[in-house]
């Protein structure tokens, strides 16, 4: 069995049990840690989530941050004065592209066919490293986490941090971790 299989059985088993009702925002994340050199991979295979989630009894809501930043600059008045020089796109990025990546997000959590049994999946996170912190864009929308908030993360998860691929210092998150390494743990 394939990484991405086994990682998709430990969701299974995760996602089968009984969900608990009376939760935060943090609590109700899930994330599917995996090795960044995996990324195509698990995109080639997130049926197998979507499957285990359906069999569970749970909708499932997918959404990609890979075309988020592209969304945000292409409609900037002056993007082109941002490529000649990209240092004065600094503040918006740290302001603006946070908002805007955490809107985004907020629309799928906040969907009509939404509810406290869904699953929004989201993957791409790698493609805000850069721009913003997913830690940033999460404390904007975990006020708004119905069901679960399930998130496919390219990077380690060791002694409770979480490190997007591997290259930023790692933050502590009450997200529930589904590794290769370890059991799930968690609420």
């Amino acid at each position: 069995m394939g990484r991405i299989e086994e990682l998709a059985n430990r969701y299974q088993s995760h996602i089968s049990a009984p969900w608990q009702k009376n939760l935060a925002g943090p609590q109700r994340t899930i994330f599917v840690v995996y090795d960044k050199t995996d990324e195509r991979k698990l995109r080639a295979r997130l049926e197998l989530f979507e499957m285990a989630t359906r069999q569970a009894g749970h909708g499932w809501k997918l959404f990609a941050f890979t075309g988020t930043f592209a969304k945000w600059m292409s409609a900037m008045e002056y993007r082109n004065a941002y490529f000649e020089e990209p240092a004065d796109l600094a503040l918006r990025l740290q302001n603006d592209f946070l908002h805007f990546a955490a809107a985004e997000l907020n629309k799928e959590l906040i969907a009509s066919e939404v509810d406290e049994n869904t699953v929004v999946a989201v993957h791409g996170v790698a493609s805000l490293f850069g721009f913003t912190k997913l830690s940033l864009v999460l404390k904007e929308v975990e006020h708004n986490i119905r069901g679960r908030l399930v998130l496919f993360f390219p990077g380690e998860f060791e002694n409770n941090n979480y490190r997007l691929l591997d290259a930023r210092d790692g933050w502590n998150y009450l997200a529930v971790p589904i590794t290769l390494h370890s059991g799930v743990t968690g609420p």
